[in-house]
């Protein structure tokens, strides 16, 4: 049994992981199209429309990819995790089915008219389509978020007679508190991906001395709204979700800052390995109290440590999940001091012009995909024992009748698909960059 729990647990990890991949990316950029069918509304400047129709095609490949590595996530509830599904669909089955209902076909329905039909729809109706996208993106989003949500700080249910999960408030459900602030967190981080690729994207060109017009615009799009996200990320979203789950959740919080020892006056760990067998942190490098100030408004306030929780509700991948926050604090960190140093050379007006910080946005490109992975590991991770916290251990909720066997035959195939998906992916997004934006009447 322990076994065939591992694998169904690495099973969704993979998929997952790899589905994420896209829609940070289409949450991203349907903002930054929202901002760019303005601009172009407000100046009636052709030049922002062909911007905008240009990140719509790379949007649509990644919605297509979304879809296609989304869809078996919804059978894996049945499929690997039948006895979660079992005591949870009553509750988890309302945000999943809107989700599904009224975001999806939200996104989707005003995608194809975005795409194809802005000569009939007009100038303004076209900005109400991408509107319309962004808002059914980010809806889509605020219902998955909703979910895991529930699944970590559970809010709005009753137990039934039979032990299983039923739905008594809804508005408790859509507005827990847990959700409200990791929602935020996950949005800015979504934000971010799509800043550091628009203005790698327009790096690149700029670097290469191609679509030098576009590229300005996308560097400045991505390095203006990215210094926002970048700031925003750290606090207040990234502060108040770390002090959601000092609250509830203080065995995930030790576990992630490698806090062995409650200690008054805590130190914040910047670098450093835990050692869980001999319960320390090896060769730390730390900011004295700083943890207890961050925690707790307090420079001597007392911050638990694992000790003061039996074993068996500490997190049970302990150093994995020391290393996805620290990945993700430190990537967080670099972000902010990139996009402001870009924001600042943008405004003494040589950022087109340097090809040192030109190199640093392009080479970033794939660090928020990276940030966001260990963001959501860290979450996941933190969770553990519980697959709903509190109230259902992960290994109850596994399906009992699908044998380890099974699930690594199909983990296999799923790995040789989406390596295939992955071939097309980069050829499609690739063939985008080459061809690039439309050109103007002039050129």
């Amino acid at each position: 049994m322990d076994e065939a729990l591992d694998v169904h647990r690495l099973h969704f990890a993979f998929t997952v992981t790899f589905h994420y991949i896209f829609p940070q990316l289409t949450m991203g950029l349907a903002l930054l199209l929202v901002y760019l069918k303005t601009k172009a509304l407000r100046t009636g400047d052709e030049h922002y429309n062909r911007a905008a129709r240009f990140w719509a095609r790379i949007f649509g490949i990644n919605f297509a990819l979304g879809v296609v590595t989304g869809i078996p996530m919804e059978f894996q509830f049945g499929t690997n995790w039948a006895e979660f599904s079992k005591s949870a669909g009553g509750v988890i089955g309302q945000t999943l089915a809107m989700e599904g209902v009224f975001s999806f076909f939200l996104e989707s329905s005003f995608l194809g008219l975005f795409l194809f039909g802005e000569k009939k729809l007009g100038r303004v109706g076209h900005w109400w389509a991408a509107f319309l996208v962004w808002l059914g993106s980010w809806l889509s989003g605020y219902l998955i978020v909703a979910t895991d949500a529930w699944m970590q700080h559970p809010a709005g249910y009753t137990l039934g007679p039979d032990g299983q999960f039923q739905l008594a408030s809804f508005w408790g459900l859509v507005v827990n508190q847990w959700a409200l602030w990791q929602y935020a967190h996950n949005m800015v981080g979504a934000v971010q991906t799509g800043c550091f690729v628009m203005a790698a994207v327009g790096a690149f060109y700029l670097l290469t001395s191609q679509h030098e017009q576009y590229a300005r615009t996308f560097v400045r799009t991505g390095v203006l709204v990215g210094a926002i996200a970048a700031a925003l990320q750290i606090f207040p979203t990234g502060d108040l979700q770390g002090r959601m789950i000092a609250k509830h959740q203080p065995p995930t919080l030790a576990a992630m800052e490698g806090l062995f020892v409650s200690e008054q006056g805590a130190p914040l760990v910047i670098l450093g390995q835990p050692d869980v067998q001999k319960r320390r942190l090896d060769n730390p490098l730390v900011v004295p109290r700083a943890l207890s100030f961050l925690t707790y408004q307090s420079w001597s306030a007392n911050v638990k440590g694992l000790d003061s929780f039996p074993e068996e509700q500490w997190p049970d991948k302990i150093p994995l999940l020391y290393y996805s926050y620290h990945v993700m604090a430190g990537l967080g960190t670099i972000f902010l001091a990139v996009m402001v140093l870009a924001a600042w050379l943008l405004w003494r007006g040589t950022l087109y012009t340097s090809r040192a910080m030109l190199w640093t946005l392009l080479l970033c490109a794939p660090l928020p995909y990276i940030a966001n992975t260990a963001g959501w590991m860290t979450a996941e991770l933190g969770r553990q024992p519980w697959l709903i916290y509190g109230l259902m251990h992960t290994a109850k909720g596994i399906s009992p009748r699908v044998a380890a066997g099974n699930a690594w035959f199909t983990l296999l195939g799923f790995m040789g698909m989406y390596a295939v998906l992955t071939i097309l992916w980069l050829f499609l997004i690739h063939h985008e960059i080459e061809r690039g934006p439309e050109p103007a009447v002039a050129e």
